[in-house]
């Protein structure tokens, strides 16, 4: 079965402290009840042999290179959200990257956007994405969209590991991401497909 797989990569995106935990800095609320989910994803990723992609935000302890729109939550006191080796930037506990994934750094919601992800891929052999991470309005549809233009045969996103601020924010753009032709499974819909 591992064949089947091998053209299939999964992007694990911004399951960051400072996205998920209580206290972060950016807190998504819907985060931190996916996390179970997001680990059980990689590690059926990993049974299967598919390609684990960690997707995260490090920014410049300035914010140089941030959004102009959020440029204000940083500063030469404290840097800001997920500023490059701080406590916000780390996984959350319990996902861990591990010999053979593969770490992206973005600074922008696509991890598409002015990154190498593409070419990476493509060298790779992936034609196939599966996406979990938070969060949905943003770089969950960002990232689709953009893998839909670039004409990845399939793109997935599970739909119970991935989360937005609300359900119904959540859930109005799985209906739009849906709607461009993304399989919007299940995790347990995901596990049972070619098991």
């Amino acid at each position: 079965m591992a064949d089947k797989w091998k053209h299939t990569a999964l992007l694990v995106i911004d399951m960051q402290n400072d996205f998920v935990l209580e206290d972060g800095l950016m807190r998504v609320n819907g985060g931190k009840a996916i996390v179970p989910n997001v680990i059980r994803t990689v590690e059926i990723a990993r049974q299967r042999g598919i390609l684990v992609v960690w997707v995260v935000r490090e920014h410049d302890y300035l914010g140089r290179d941030v959004e102009l729109f959020r440029r204000h939550l940083y500063s030469r006191d404290k840097g800001g959200p997920t500023t490059k080796g701080s406590f916000g930037a780390e996984l959350v506990d319990g996902l861990v990257i591990k010999e053979g994934d593969y770490k992206l750094v973005k600074t922008r919601f696509s991890a598409f956007f002015a990154t190498h992800l593409h070419c990476f891929l493509q060298s790779n052999g992936v034609t196939n994405l599966v996406v979990v991470g938070v969060q949905t309005p943003n770089c969950i549809r960002q990232t689709v969209f953009d893998a839909v233009a670039h004409n990845y045969q399939s793109v997935t996103v599970i739909v119970d590991a991935t989360a937005a601020a609300t359900p119904d924010v959540h859930d109005a753009n799985i209906f739009d991401m849906k709607n461009v032709g993304v399989a919007t499974p299940t995790l347990q819909e995901w596990c049972e497909t070619n098991a």
